[in-house]
């Protein structure tokens, strides 16, 4: 045997699918602030990062949990029972699907839980997914199965709608797929479903026996005339999980506390062996984190809550349509106002990307940085390269989503109003720049 070789190879036939454009290229962000560069970060969805303060009352009741002696220990490995409760009765109010405490279970964060949720499938069974997909699915969906993510096209032309007849085509004629992904509201675009279009979709779903994943970790961040439905609200007798948590919706993204909304595991004797091995699981963790699950009912139940949510609401609301309105005046791409969670994604229109096309970078270091990390990467990855170079301000790639269009991301997330408007003007003079220097 050659030295330095182990007896087996050890290599997980899908780790070479795990790529997370979103913090790869935070490496490239710290490699030019050595160099000099002043880094503006809009490639995160990290509301504290980027200066939203949780309010005082929720903070005073995570300080008065502090003090409790039961907060430092274990609790049941579903999660707080009286947590799992409350939950399963604010879902039972909404209407359509009712709930018990044994249909929540609870992860260390949505990461977890996406982790869990694929790990725990046959590998055989495919769950296709939107594209653009965000990265933390269509990555852990295709290291699952060791083949590239499958997915169903986002039409840009239909405000980011899921084209219903591409998924159904997919599904159709592909007998591996066992499950649909949706994210609603969606990540990267910022696309808000409206109830009959999920009704569509699970109608599909229930036509071909597959299984429904939708995360709604966005759920309660909607504005411009959108409505949320809950996937509980449409499910129906179809299989089903809505993943859920508050890292974005108090936000507490350092909690890392999430949770499976599950429907119909009773109905279906396969679906719910697969329920039962992701709770086994879950008994050999012991349990998820306990702070902030005792924190949810004290700090959903206050009425202060609603208001919370429509504060956040209104704010996102502003930046979305303060982001349109200077977007939308950028010749050479396309635009789609978000209606939910903090994001939106910018389209370069066909054929406006050659290959070519250069930002000026005024220091020689970093210029040749960036032109050795431009060979032969995604023409949209080019232009985000050279956007960091020539000006600090770290966006991702569209074609980092598992997406062919060209474009990029951005967030809604900063709270200071002149470095926000600056940072969105200063992308539109590069658009405007790059796209005609070549």
């Amino acid at each position: 045997m050659p030295k330095n070789t182990l007896r087996r190879n050890i290599e997980h036939e899908g780790w070479g699918q795990l790529t997370y454009e979103i913090r790869e290229i935070v490496a490239v962000g710290k490699t030019l602030e050595k160099l000099g560069v002043k880094i503006t970060w809009e490639n995160i969805g990290d509301p504290i990062q980027k200066g939203e303060k949780l309010p005082g009352w929720i903070k005073d009741i995570i300080i008065d949990l502090v003090s409790e002696d039961k907060t430092y220990g274990y609790v049941d490995s579903q999660g707080v029972i009286e947590t799992r409760e409350f939950l399963a009765e604010k879902i039972n109010q909404r209407g359509g699907y009712q709930v018990s405490a044994n249909d929540i279970l609870f992860f260390n964060g949505l990461g977890d839980a996406v982790a869990k949720a694929f790990s725990f499938l046959k590998r055989e069974a495919r769950v296709i997914g939107p594209s653009p997909a965000y990265s933390t699915h269509s990555s852990a969906e295709a290291a699952h199965s060791g083949y590239d993510h499958l997915t169903y096209e986002l039409d840009p032309e239909k405000n980011w709608m899921p084209d219903l007849q591409d998924l159904e085509n997919k599904i159709r004629y592909n007998d591996s797929i066992a499950g649909m992904l949706l994210i609603n509201p969606d990540n990267p675009t910022g696309a808000v479903y409206p109830r009959t279009l999920l009704e569509e979709m699970v109608g599909i779903a229930r036509k071909y026996n597959i299984f429904v994943l939708c995360d709604e970790i966005y759920a309660h961040i909607v504005f411009n005339h959108a409505e949320t439905t809950h996937l509980s609200q449409v499910i129906g007798n179809v299989p089903g999980i809505a993943l859920r948590g508050i890292s974005k919706e108090f936000p507490w993204p350092g909690s890392r506390c999430g949770w499976f909304e599950i429907f119909n595991q009773d109905k279906h004797p396969v679906f719910r062996r697969y329920i039962k091995g992701l709770r086994d699981a879950k008994m050999l963790e012991v349990c998820s984190t306990s702070l902030p699950q005792y924190a949810i009912p004290r700090v959903m139940g206050d009425p202060r809550y609603i208001g919370h949510l429509n504060d956040r609401k209104a704010v996102f609301q502003k930046r979305a349509n303060e982001a349109y309105d200077i977007f939308s005046q950028v010749k050479g791409i396309v635009v789609t106002k978000p209606q939910g969670a903090f994001y939106m994604s910018l389209l370069f229109k066909n054929g406006g990307l050659n290959g070519k096309q250069v930002l000026k970078i005024d220091n020689p270091e970093v210029r040749a940085y960036v032109e050795e990390k431009i060979e032969d990467v995604e023409p949209d990855k080019r232009f985000v390269y050279y956007l960091l170079g020539a000006t600090g301000i770290c966006v991702v790639p569209l074609t980092g989503f598992c997406c062919d269009r060209m474009g990029f991301r951005i967030t809604l997330l900063e709270t200071e109003d002149e470095k926000r408007v600056w940072t969105w003007k200063t992308i539109s003079r590069c658009i405007e720049n790059y796209l005609s220097s070549a």
